[in-house]
């Protein structure tokens, strides 16, 4: 597996650990805050091993002294994020109430490690499962719920660096907060924003997704962390609220008309939609989504069920796909 070597600096005292892979899934950024004895993390990784390798490039600029990583916040409790809690025991864990009370519906460890190894190879959840997830470790993991909540706001201070906690969330996820560093102007996203690829969001509806950018671009950042990809300035969020509004017209106009949503998944797709961007498919879950709210539907959504109609649209379209494979390999 193809990782950073060490951590690039945002700005005084924050480094972001970016794999920055595109075209697959569970390659998300950390933040790593440093401020005089203080060292604060803003998301995990994935599973220990991408963990661990995190802990050994943050070593060189932890400070002099400090214990190691005291507090981390989750931005939304998706085990992308979340899993490599349990690599800094004693630490704070930081979350939103709405993030934590929905944490019984994320797929555990146990679950992913089952998806990855025990599903039909032949089959288009199997074939998924492994051509993204495959390539990580979920045997030994344990999910660590936060030990701190909160709905909001939420002040944090790691030494003199200053950080707010706004809830955005229901977004992405049922639970996503933003971190705010104002005096270094960055934004820490999480998964309200994805770069180089299609996002995908659980929760939503697009609306609120869009009312999570905006509330970024209120604060006029001059840098923002997405959840994945690369680093993004002040237009970069404008154009994710462009591809937004198109997308959410687009799946409106066709539940207007009738289109069954995997019909209007498929003919969205079928138009060339960004199809510059990976992972064409999670346009499929994007569509699901917005006609459950539509509809009215006020369940919990199926993560597992999702990842599933996309995964059926991406195993028909394996010869053609742009899902990255190339930029994969391990």
């Amino acid at each position: 597996m193809n990782l950073p070597d060490g951590l690039t600096p945002v700005a005084d005292g924050l480094h972001l650990w970016a794999p920055q892979h595109t075209g697959t899934w569970g390659f998300a950024n950390c933040l790593l805050i440093t401020s005089g004895e203080r060292a604060a993390l803003v998301d995990t990784p994935y599973d220990r091993p991408m963990t661990e390798a995190l802990i050994s490039a943050a070593r060189p600029v932890l400070p002099t002294g400090a214990a190691g990583v005291g507090t981390i916040v989750n931005t939304h409790v998706n085990g992308d994020h979340t899993f490599g809690n349990a690599c800094f025991p004693g630490a704070e864990i930081i979350a939103t109430k709405a993030g934590a009370e929905h944490l019984c519906h994320e797929p555990s460890p146990q679950q992913m490690h089952f998806l990855t190894t025990r599903t039909p190879a032949d089959e288009p959840l199997g074939w998924y499962a492994r051509e993204h997830f495959g390539r990580y470790s979920y045997e030994g993991v344990e999910a660590v719920p936060p030990t701190v909540t909160f709905s909001g706001r939420h002040d944090l201070r790691v030494g003199g660096i200053e950080a707010e906690l706004i809830e955005v969330g229901p977004a992405h996820s049922a639970g996503d907060l933003i971190v705010h560093f104002p005096a270094q102007r960055v934004v820490c996203a999480g998964d309200v924003l994805f770069a180089d690829d299609h996002p995908v969001h659980w929760n939503g509806p697009l609306a609120r997704v869009t009312a999570a950018c905006e509330t970024i671009l209120a604060l006029e950042p001059e840098v923002v962390v997405p959840g994945h990809g690369p680093v993004m300035d002040f237009e970069d969020v404008r154009d994710q609220i462009a591809y937004l509004r198109q997308l959410e017209a687009l799946i409106h106009s066709r539940h207007a008309a009738g289109v069954p949503a995997g019909e209007a998944a498929a003919d969205i797709l079928d138009t060339g939609f960004y199809d510059h961007l990976g992972l064409r498919e999670r346009i499929v879950i994007l569509t699901a989504v917005e006609y459950r709210h539509l509809e009215g539907d006020t369940e919990d959504p199926d993560l597992v069920g999702l990842a599933a109609q996309a995964a059926g649209w991406a195993f028909t379209h394996r010869e053609e796909s742009t899902t990255g494979t190339s930029a994969t390999t391990d």
